[in-house]
């Protein structure tokens, strides 16, 4: 019970550090947009529309949060982690698209330059850059296992970085590029954006299309089970995450044929334990095997003759 309860408030403190950070980012963003249209710094309109795509992810990755710790049911017996993911991916897709306007918009404004009011855009970027840097902390004391929560987090200090860039562009907006610094701070803004975009998708699909996450190999996976497990061997191998701190595995593994059951029983808890422990797998399934296996290969086959 003390666990439940210490746990239930860590989720409710960081719940509402995330609510902090998204009305901080929902404030920038609507500085930006009127100071961007006041001053005329294509720039700030960018630095708004990521701020904007920022506000999203927050709200997404809260309603994520809720429903992934929901308890698992009958109709959904993992639970709703996955929802993590969609909402990483809608995320992903929104910043592309974002991103696309800004570059669109920052090399029309290259071909046809127009000026900026100093005043108000450097005003409204130092704002920004204050607040972004308040959202990073919020977020610093993050659970390192949390990797949607230190993605948000890492996010939030690349915004400080893209308005730092901003503030550069606001204290040249007099100089006789001031134009041009501007658009191109818009594209360097618009192109951090893209590059975090592009990974957050390809590992969002990765995960809905059940990949192996990017730091196991199954093959040394197996090969290290072996050596510590001696003889045996894991095969029909399966590894995917729901969603993240969810990682799972279905296998089997070969077994002496004169292991007692509560011998089996003892050796596939000492097996779970170590994959835990070496490539956090939190969700097991093993099937021992005493003879041969219709299916020895490293990496299982859907075959419907088998099941």
């Amino acid at each position: 019970m003390s666990h439940h309860h210490e746990s239930f408030a860590s989720h409710g403190g960081l719940d509402r550090r995330l609510w902090a950070s998204a009305a901080l980012n929902a404030a920038i963003t609507l500085a930006e947009f009127v100071g961007g249209i006041l001053s005329g710094s294509l720039a700030l309109l960018s630095d708004a529309a990521h701020n904007l795509s920022d506000v999203v992810a927050i709200v997404l990755a809260l309603m994520a949060r809720r429903l992934g710790r929901r308890p698992p049911t009958t109709r959904h017996t993992y639970g709703l982690k996955r929802v993590e993911v969609v909402a990483a991916l809608v995320n992903a897709v929104t910043l592309i698209a974002v991103t696309v306007l800004i570059a669109h918009q920052a090399v029309l404004r290259l071909l046809h330059p127009e000026p900026v009011a100093q005043g108000i855009m450097l005003v409204v970027a130092l704002g920004a850059l204050g607040a972004n840097v308040g959202s990073a902390l919020l977020l610093r004391q993050h659970d390192k296992g949390d990797v949607n929560v230190r993605g948000a987090f890492l996010h939030m200090a690349q915004d400080a970085v893209a308005s730092l860039t901003v503030v550069v562009a606001a204290l040249l907006a007099r100089a006789g590029v001031g134009p041009y610094v501007d658009s191109v701070a818009a594209l360097l803004v618009g192109l951090v954006v893209l590059r975090s975009a592009l990974s957050l998708a390809w590992q969002t699909l990765s995960t809905i299309l059940e990949g192996v996450p990017g730091d196991v190999d199954i093959v040394d996976l197996a090969d290290r089970v072996h050596r510590a497990f001696a003889p045996a061997c894991l095969h029909h191998i399966h590894v995917w995450e729901l969603g993240p701190t969810q990682r799972l595995l279905t296998a089997h593994v070969t077994v002496a044929q004169d292991m007692s059951g509560l011998d089996i029983e003892s050796f596939l808890s000492r097996l779970k334990a170590f994959l835990h422990e070496q490539w956090a797998i939190n969700h097991a399934t093993i099937e021992p095997e005493v003879g041969a296996c219709p299916q020895p290969e490293l990496l299982g086959r859907w075959d419907k003759s088998h099941v």
